[in-house]
């Protein structure tokens, strides 16, 4: 009812780009507020008398619209037509910057300039981050289509669409309920647009998952419960009845204190890799990773809290269901469950140095490309070819060369009252001769003559390696000569230079976010298993499995993999995707060690632990993690380029960490542990506070 306030902030104050942009804004720049163009196309010719007369009413009509500061039409700027004259342009520049555009006022100004579109051959396009905005659609069909892939999974697993709903619905009214507390804190903390669809894409998965293993223990402790009653399978599950429901109740006990304890343990190690996202001090990813956190706590929450209560209502019908399935599965001879992972367990510990040095050398070639992972925002060049903004980004590019759709705004910032008007033409003739320039405009005064713009146009694409080459070199080679002959200091701003420094800024703190949340997930390791090496192969393992992850994201949307148009990683994906995936990476360890240490515990082999250990996870790791893959991927269905992203890079690392690390490695790796995998110092055990998660 209250509705949602979403509003993206990229700003990074410290920044050169941000300087640039203060400035601008501090000596009223019109460039300072947000623009649309309405791109034009006649193969008559722009200049023709009928395409003028159209064109000259369809701005003035844009020009009395709301939030419309001023409209420059393409026959106030010859620049403004392109060689030939058939490709031309108009600017509308905005009284509020792109990002706080209404999307209705936006549509307006689409519709009446695309009125005259197709008139006697008149092509009409708009391109804009606020027209990009408004054409953004929802991923209804991604969630959709992801919680039916779970459904499915479900009722495999459990032969029951009741027992299979469960989950479902759980996560389903953990979600909800988030959503409605994000939409609240839209009001009162910066919150981006992507936050709801991101928000799902986790809640979801992880929502499903805890809720599953809440489940399965509950229904192995009925299965255990049923084969040690007189009688054995099925005894005390054939309807209703105080035996009936003391079994239901006493499993659920079970279940809730020891895979409940484990899923509050996972949740809140998710919780701790995403606040971690506050180390690296980026406005615009703070209040996701607050949304995405309470997200997690509140599908933890509900696993602890509706999820017995569901179990309570339904519990007559699931323990009828399980000991039925359990029967038929008796009577036709089928090994008990469990045994295939148990053989599985023993063949990885008879060749545990084969299987661990396969899977590194497997996953090391994956994470490989990362190493030339290339951090950017997607722009109009991006979006579906059918889409305006889409053509406007071709037609300009075609007309007036690559560089044009994303130049770059260098600022001339002089002392207070004095005019830096014979600095800025310095700076315009440096620039044009500068390699890398394809041209640049004039200066354009600003309404205090101390500040003034020289926008610049590159020869490259905006998202080419050579454009960010060539910030890079304007910054630290044309600029500073140019500065010392003139007295006066040019920033180097525009979208371009703002990636890149937002790039920047990421790449020189993410050691310090890694430091944090590898450190506090590891000391929450060591509290509850006791050990020294578990913790630190955690913390290697997740590691491994990230990196692979960002190596095929890599491959795919950088390289242009299977198709897809190449360009740069949004530069926020890959702290993301660690935080979103080490927290979950860590529920797996937590799942399967837990369980570990539970055998370990009571029979003091390592080797048979490890064996028990996976004979009671593995085929609910294996169907939690197909879970969230579905979920994850579900999501490649978005048309948003940076959802396509998030979605592949969190299904393959959910799809590593399963088959490959908890499969493969990790039961190696404790079979080459031994003794050693439970050692901790004695100094170290008297300071860790000790955690329990088994009964």
């Amino acid at each position: 009812m209250a509705g949602d306030d979403y509003r993206n902030d990229f700003s990074l104050p410290g920044t050169e780009s941000h300087h640039a942009t203060e400035v601008m804004e501090q000596h009223g720049a019109a460039q300072a507020g947000g623009s649309v163009q309405i791109v034009l196309q006649d193969e008559d010719g722009i200049r023709d008398a009928g395409t003028r007369q159209r064109v000259a009413g369809m701005l003035g009509e844009v020009e009395g619209l709301d939030k419309v500061a001023q409209v420059r039409g393409p026959y106030a700027d010859s620049s403004a037509v392109a060689r030939g004259e058939k490709i031309g342009y108009a600017t509308v520049t905005l009284d509020v910057a792109a990002e706080e555009m209404p999307v209705e006022d936006t549509k307006r100004i689409m519709d009446t300039a695309q009125r005259i579109d197709g008139q006697d051959g008149l092509r009409v396009e708009l391109g804009g981050e606020a027209v990009r905005a408004a054409e953004e659609g929802g991923g209804g069909a991604a969630e959709g289509a992801g919680m039916l892939g779970a459904l499915v999974i479900l009722v495999f697993l459990f032969g029951s669409l009741v027992a299979a709903s469960l989950p479902v619905v759980t996560a389903v009214f953990a979600v909800g309920s988030t959503m409605g507390l994000i939409i609240l804190a839209s009001h009162f903390v910066t919150l981006a647009d992507f936050t709801p669809p991101l928000m799902m894409l986790v809640g979801l998965g992880v929502g499903i998952d805890y809720a599953l293993l809440i489940f399965s223990r509950y229904r192995g402790e009925l299965l255990r419960q049923a084969d040690s009653a007189p009688g054995g399978q099925g005894a005390g599950a054939d309807g209703a009845g105080t035996g009936t429901r003391e079994v239901g109740e006493r499993a659920a006990r079970i279940a809730m204190d020891a895979a409940g304890r484990s899923v509050f343990f996972a949740g809140c190690t998710v919780i701790i890799a995403l606040l971690g996202l506050f180390a690296l001090g980026l406005g615009s990813l703070q209040g996701v990773a607050l949304a995405m956190a309470l997200t997690v706590l509140v599908t933890m929450l509900a696993s602890l809290t509706l999820l017995p209560a569901l179990l309570s209502v339904f519990g007559g019908r699931i323990q009828r269901n399980v000991a039925r399935r359990a029967q038929r599965q008796a009577d036709r001879g089928r090994p008990a469950e469990g045994t295939r992972w148990r053989r599985w367990g023993g063949g990885v510990q008879r060749h545990p140095v084969v299987a661990l040095l396969v899977s590194v050398v497997a996953l090391g070639a994956l994470a490989a490309p990362a190493l030339n992972l290339r951090l950017g925002f997607a722009d109009a060049g991006n979006d579906a070819p059918s889409s305006t903004t889409r053509q406007a980004y071709d037609l300009l590019a075609e007309g007036f060369g690559p560089g044009f759709n994303g130049p770059l705004m260098v600022v001339a910032d002089g002392e207070r009252g004095q005019s830096v008007q014979p600095a800025a033409g310095v700076l315009h003739e440096e620039l044009r001769a500068a390699p890398g320039v394809a041209d640049s405009s004039p200066p354009i005064p600003t309404k205090d003559p101390s500040a003034a713009l020289v926008i610049v146009y590159p020869e490259s694409a905006p998202q080419s390696e050579q454009t960010d080459d060539l910030v890079t070199e304007l910054r630290e080679d044309v600029l500073p000569p140019v500065e010392q002959r003139t007295d006066t200091e040019f920033l180097v701003g525009g979208s371009n230079a703002g990636a890149l420094d937002f790039s920047s800024t990421v790449a020189d703190r993410m050691p310090l976010f890694v430091a944090i949340v590898v450190g506090l997930s590891a000391l929450l390791l060591m509290s509850v298993f006791r050990s020294v090496l578990i913790p630190l192969k955690a913390a290697v393992l997740n590691l491994l499995s990230i990196g692979a992850s960002l190596g095929v994201i890599t491959l795919v949307f950088q390289e242009g993999w299977f198709g897809v148009q190449p360009g740069p990683i949004e530069a926020f994906i890959p702290v993301m995707i660690f935080a979103i995936v080490f927290g979950l990476s860590m529920d797996y360890e937590v799942f399967l060690l837990s369980r570990i240490h539970e055998e370990w515990e009571r029979t003091k082999e390592p080797a048979l632990a490890v064996r028990e250990g996976l004979a009671h996870t593995g085929k609910v790791i294996t169907a939690a993690a197909a879970i969230m893959i579905v979920v994850f991927a579900a999501f490649m269905m978005s048309p948003d380029r940076m959802l396509q992203q998030f979605g592949l890079g969190l299904a393959v690392a959910i799809l590593l960490d399963a088959v490959v690390i908890r499969c493969l490695i990790v039961p190696a790796v404790m079979r080459l542990f031994g003794l050693r995998a439970w050692w901790l110092p004695g100094p170290l055990a008297k300071v860790l506070p000790r955690v329990k998660l088994e009964r």
